[in-house]
């Protein structure tokens, strides 16, 4: 399903895309009911001044510009004051991916050429692959401005959306670093690198939304529900043995792998 249709500028090239989300939400959701007769939890939206409950057609947009005053903005008149060049992702500069925090990344979409769009659209994806680049963009996207990062890939090209850097927290609370033996960091290296295995998006699977379907089927059925057997802490050793224990069971992992 289209999310969006856009246009990537940079310099003088137009590339028309479309913009799809790129993920899906599979998780289990529950409703509120009411504990004495398990109904429905309902929320209505009602008038504060004459308290008549609201459908969502007699909703609009307000801006309260004084106490209790409120200048009403449709969504025609936002699209109004949109330039052209506010509608198209504007490529701003150019830059590393490592060089960007994971923090500042948003929503991702996968783009894909429209029509007329598909040779400067490979020649934008090739051009980036090849010098190892991403692009750096901006586009208003509601009724904001959006920075976003177009990423290339080997079959495409993803598109995330970020944050502004006022939107970010401190990212990285500050602590008492405390010295770390040679001998040691050797060792966390060693199991860093007994454990380096591509990654493999599909090899990961999200088994507690497992357990509690499970743990969902068996409430139907009018089973019991049984807890998790604890599992054993075992003995308390100091940090090198503890990393040499791991890189002894990572090598094993392996060989049975």
């Amino acid at each position: 399903m289209i999310s969006r249709k856009s246009v990537i500028t940079f310099g003088m090239v137009a590339i028309p895309i479309a913009m799809y989300t790129a993920t899906r939400d599979n998780d289990i959701h529950f409703n509120q009911l009411h504990a004495e007769d398990k109904s429905r939890i309902r929320y209505k939206k009602t008038c504060a001044h004459c308290g008549k409950e609201i459908t969502a057609k007699e909703i609009v947009k307000g801006y309260e510009y004084d106490k209790d005053k409120y200048v009403v903005v449709t969504d025609e008149e936002i699209e109004k004051i949109k330039t052209e060049k506010e509608k198209s992702i504007q490529i701003l500069h150019f830059a590393q991916l490592n060089q960007i925090s994971p923090v500042y990344y948003d929503k991702t979409y996968q783009a894909a050429p429209e029509a007329g769009g598909e040779k400067a659209f490979e020649l934008l994806r090739l051009a980036l692959m090849e010098e190892q680049k991403i692009a750096i963009g901006k586009t208003v996207m509601g009724a904001k401005d959006t920075l976003m990062a177009i990423i290339p890939r080997e079959d495409g090209i993803l598109i995330s959306t970020m944050f502004f850097a006022d939107e970010i927290k401190e990212i990285q609370k500050q602590y008492t670093k405390p010295q770390v033996a040679e001998e040691e960091l050797k060792m966390a290296k060693l199991l860093i690198n007994s454990m380096d295995t591509p990654f493999d998006p599909s090899k990961y699977k999200d088994e507690y939304q497992v357990k509690l379907r499970e743990l969902i089927e068996a409430k139907i059925s009018g089973k019991e529900v049984v807890a998790s057997q604890p599992e054993s802490a075992g003995k308390v050793i100091d940090l090198m043995e503890a990393l040499r224990a791991s890189v002894d069971k990572a090598r094993k992992d392996k060989e049975t792998a």
